[in-house]
């Protein structure tokens, strides 16, 4: 792996990569559509969505709106999801361990998210975790965000890294795309929000992550780590 161990900082995506916050994404998408009086959507159905963000969940969950009334409806979930964001949210099993070996060694990490910033800061700040980022990038700190790659170099350049030193961590196609614009690494989180209709298997990854422990082959730890696994 001495080819690849050379990255000196991580970025993350944040939906599906960094954190797993489909249960309460979903949860606030089926309270809404009992609000509009259908039937909760089974979580199966709803967990391949969450990375595209809440037009992608209201068009399942409601196909047949448009215009205002989408639009309604989108402001709506956001509303109900602001008030439960951290409900059952966590960091995906493993990446405690992955983040303390990373400031262990003095590798900073930090996100880039489409996310809104009034959603990623409290939420952050809820699991304890805007303090030890070492920056964070959401969806409209920029005008451009992802797939371009500014919001990616922005976040190398506040961690004090030249871009081609970072690897960045992603669930969705955009992820990539950024990734490789920004002349990143880009590492695809095979435990998020794949959703097979994307062909993932097409995405010009660096690599594939299974587990959130294979990050630490990539990076230059000055220890040793185990291989990735397949």
């Amino acid at each position: 792996m001495s080819d690849i161990a050379t990255a000196r900082a991580a970025l993350f995506d944040l939906d599906g990569t960094l954190l797993d916050t489909a249960p309460d994404m979903a949860a606030a998408l089926n309270l809404l559509r009992i609000e509009m009086s259908a039937a909760p959507l089974p979580f199966a159905q709803v967990r391949p969505l969450v990375s595209n963000g809440a037009p992608a969940m209201i068009r399942a969950a409601f196909p047949e709106a448009a215009g205002a009334e989408f639009e309604r409806l989108r402001l709506r979930f956001l509303d109900i999801y602001r008030a439960n964001l951290a409900v059952h949210t966590r960091l995906f099993p493993g990446f405690e361990a992955v983040l303390r070996t990373l400031e262990a060694c003095a590798v900073p990490w930090g996100v880039v998210t489409n996310k809104a910033a009034w959603l990623t800061e409290p939420l952050l700040e809820s699991l304890d975790l805007r303090r030890r980022a070492g920056c964070v990038l959401s969806g409209d700190t920029l005008p451009e965000r992802k797939p371009h790659p500014r919001p990616l170099l922005v976040a190398a350049t506040q961690l004090g890294v030249d871009a081609a030193d970072c690897v960045y961590v992603g669930d969705a196609l955009r992820d990539v795309q950024a990734a490789n614009g920004a002349g990143m690494r880009a590492l695809g989180a095979q435990f998020g929000y794949l959703n097979p209709l994307d062909e993932p298997h097409n995405w010009p990854v660096a690599g594939w992550l299974t587990a959130p422990q294979d990050l630490l082959a990539w990076l230059d730890l000055g220890v040793a780590v185990p291989e990735p696994t397949r």
